[in-house]
């Protein structure tokens, strides 16, 4: 087959029905053909498969494609043979199959039909494997989704750093790298690993124009959010990405209840299921899949119109991948973020018995992504920079930042100072230290260092240490300082940051946005929560009266969000009203009547619009879960076994029974905590509830605290609420 740009057209032309090549695809083609070590870095929709299913095709013998998922494998199997007359043009080997089936997978390779063989890095290992593929001519190795290799990527495998050694045991040929997100460092590493240090190099740029990236708060009110966003957007097809199967299947049944047509992708459903609602997904069945990352590796759906990620990603490259998945048909691809300091919180906690080196490079990935999320400088040219491309222009015009500009202000001094800084303390720390020194905090480290006795130390001692933190970030964008990946993040000054300070010149900056979550204990109760004061101070009387007529504290009949609730969405039927947080069927049967009554009044006194078109309805009961609590209380089942035949943390499984009763359905828990609790002190407990005006879990634990566990003492609420008020 000859390599010139006429032959390959025309065996382009032939096989796929294209007539051009994108970007790369054909030096990367070419090099391949003349038996040349590539890494391509390409960017999602960028048409990667190509650059090794084209040569395929062409050489003589079997290209081997190391995969990381079968569904991933299975996906590209069925491409293939969408494009030949033969079934026998590709294949997969992994677990999947049953030995009849490998017998027929090698009997294809062995007679020359097979020109692609997907497997995964576990099936390489294999014996077995590995001596059949002795036998047959391999063309090349390509190995796809290469960031797996390293440490520093986003899904590091293990296995991938066996495939340098297997290669060699069977039997050395060249190898294509080929990845959509890979920083500097994880390129070193994919090549060092693979042993292609001198491999050709393609990279395409990652600006995606497309694309419009937002970071939003995270609030309470954040599925209310995204089904006004899917409601405003209707027909369009997208994705949502959750950390936790359990979110998954939590917002996938919320949606659905709001009449989104919707289904769940996560790894704990089994294979049939996962390629079911993927098919859906594609066919158009469905609008939205609610997913764990689990989801879109491979999938060709060009027309994806929005990606949301329900949690803050653990990295920039994973976030990359993920928001990668809209408009790559070149139209439009919105990206929209949720962000919350909780979520990094859980993050920070789930690497937590990882070991230290794992923790640390999690860490630091994960302070890139919080760092991504609060700037509030354009954040097309944070992730380019992440990824090692400079972005020339100031506003893209197509992210939050860059279309709600912030003001600058002037920080040539500070910059200058952090510089000085880490010039003084040798270049050996990261951020967080270089600040604490410069606000001349005396900490244990600092001491230990000597660095309380430096000329730098306390040189800004006023300033707010998540302004010097947006100083840094930004002088490290404009290249005056970088980070070392090597050392874990540790600030070095670049030749450019000393020539300023040499000659310092005007650096202004944007101060971050502010991503505080409003605190609910601080929360003013007097309606400041609600969209109505007038209302929430009305609804807050009848309260009182109705606590009164049944001498019960006032929040037993209604929290105070829940009150809250009424006097934004203004229910005016009893089953508008259960729709309210913390109120279920039986509270709105007893006490409801009467509230429901006060807000008719009130909206049509008032002449209010009521955003039914905002109403979220919440699933029945919220879900399963509590049906089987309650059935499993019903029952007598002793709580600790109950919480972990649901898979719950015990104290989450009390969050879900303060739920329940606060919902105004009554269960009885006595037979728990007879055995734990004497009677006359749970009665001591009771009478001391009984004698609250507010709700108040904090201060009932620190008065009993010396007595009860936390979570009895919520127990004991429980019972008291369910007795009392239901």
């Amino acid at each position: 087959m000859s390599n010139t740009p006429t032959a390959l057209h025309e065996a382009l032309k032939l096989h796929f029905g294209f007539d051009n090549f994108k970007g790369n695809q054909q030096a990367v083609i070419t090099d391949l053909l003349e038996g040349k070590d590539v890494f391509v870095l390409m960017p999602t929709g960028g048409g990667k498969s190509l650059c090794y299913q084209l040569p395929a095709l062409l050489l003589e013998g079997t290209a081997i494609v190391v995969s990381p998922l079968i569904a991933l494998m299975k996906n590209q199997v069925d491409a293939m043979r969408n494009y030949s007359d033969s079934d026998g043009v590709a294949h997969f080997l992994n677990s999947s199959l049953s030995r009849t089936a490998v017998e027929q997978v090698k009997a294809d390779v062995r007679s020359g039909k097979t020109k692609l063989l997907y497997v995964a890095p576990e099936s390489l290992t294999k014996q077995e494997n590995i001596d059949f593929l002795r036998e047959v001519k391999i063309s090349f190795y390509a190995v796809d989704e290469a960031h797996c290799i390293s440490e520093w990527g986003h899904d590091f495998r293990p296995e991938y750093r066996k495939i340098r050694p297997l290669i060699n045991e069977i039997q050395p040929r060249p190898v294509i790298a080929l990845t959509a997100t890979a920083t500097p460092k994880v390129q070193h590493d994919i090549q060092k690993n693979l042993g292609i240090m001198q491999a050709q190099v393609y990279k395409s740029s990652f600006n995606r124009r497309n694309l419009y990236y937002e970071v939003r708060t995270k609030t309470k009110d954040v599925d209310r959010d995204i089904i006004k966003f899917i409601r405003s957007n209707p027909g369009k097809s997208g994705i949502i990405y959750c950390l936790s199967r359990k979110k998954v299947e939590e917002l996938t049944e919320t949606l659905r209840v709001n009449d989104i047509r919707v289904l769940p992708y996560h790894a704990g459903m089994d294979s049939a299921m996962r390629s079911s609602n993927q098919d859906a997904f594609l066919l158009e069945k469905v609008d939205v899949i609610v997913a764990t990352i689990a989801f879109g590796m491979g999938i060709d759906k060009p027309d994806v119109r929005y990606v949301i990620h329900y949690d803050i990603p653990k990295s920039l490259e994973g976030y990359y991948q993920e928001t990668g998945r809209a408009g790559r048909d070149g139209g439009e691809g919105r990206c929209i973020t949720y962000y919350s300091h909780k979520d990094l919180q859980k993050l920070e906690k789930l690497m937590q018995g990882k070991p230290v080196t794992e923790q640390e490079i999690g860490r630091q990935l994960l302070l890139e992504t919080a760092s991504y999320a609060e700037t509030s400088i354009c954040r097309r040219k944070i992730l380019l920079h992440y990824f090692g491309e400079d972005f020339g222009e100031d506003n893209c015009g197509c992210c939050d930042n860059c279309l709600h500009p912030k003001p600058k202000i002037e920080a040539k001094d500070d910059l200058c100072a952090a510089l000085e800084t880490i010039i003084a303390l040798g270049e050996k720390f990261k951020t967080d230290y270089i600040i604490t020194v410069m606000t001349g905090r005396r900490t244990d480290e600092v001491r230990s260092y000597g660095h309380d006795e430096t000329e730098v130390f306390g040189c800004t001692p006023k300033a707010d240490e998540k302004y010097l933190n947006t100083v840094i970030r930004q002088g490290v964008i404009a290249g005056f300082m970088e980070r070392s990946v090597e050392n874990y993040g540790t600030l070095r000054v670049t030749p450019a940051g000393r020539q300023f300070l040499t000659a310092p010149a005007s650096f202004k900056v944007t101060e971050d946005n502010d991503f505080t979550e409003p605190d609910d204990e601080a929360m003013p109760r007097a309606g400041g929560c609600a969209a109505d004061p007038e209302l929430y101070a009305i609804l807050r009387d009848m309260r009182k009266k109705v606590a009164r007529d049944r001498d019960l504290p006032p929040y037993v009949i209604f929290q105070d969000q829940s009150l809250e609730a009424m006097a934004t969405t203004y229910p005016v039927s009893l089953a508008e009203l259960q729709n309210i947080p913390g109120v279920g069927a039986g509270k709105a049967k007893r006490y409801g009547k009467e509230f429901i009554e006060i807000i008719k009044r009130h909206v049509e006194e008032n002449d209010i619009e009521r955003p039914e078109d905002l109403r979220v309805r919440t699933m029945p009961n919220k879900s399963r879960i509590k049906i089987s609590l309650i059935q499993g209380i019903d029952r007598k089942i002793d709580l600790e076994e109950l919480a972990e035949s649901r898979n719950l943390e015990f104290g989450e499984m009390v969050d879900e029974l303060e739920a329940i009763v606060y919902a105004g359905t009554k269960i009885n828990i006595d037979y728990y905590l007879d055995e734990l609790i004497e009677e006359d002190r749970q009665d001591e407990v009771m009478d001391y509830f009984r004698e609250q005006e507010e709700d108040n879990i904090e201060a009932a634990i620190e008065e009993w605290g010396s007595e009860f566990s936390d979570d009895e003492v919520r127990l004991l609420r429980i019972k008291f609420l369910s007795e009392m008020g239901n």
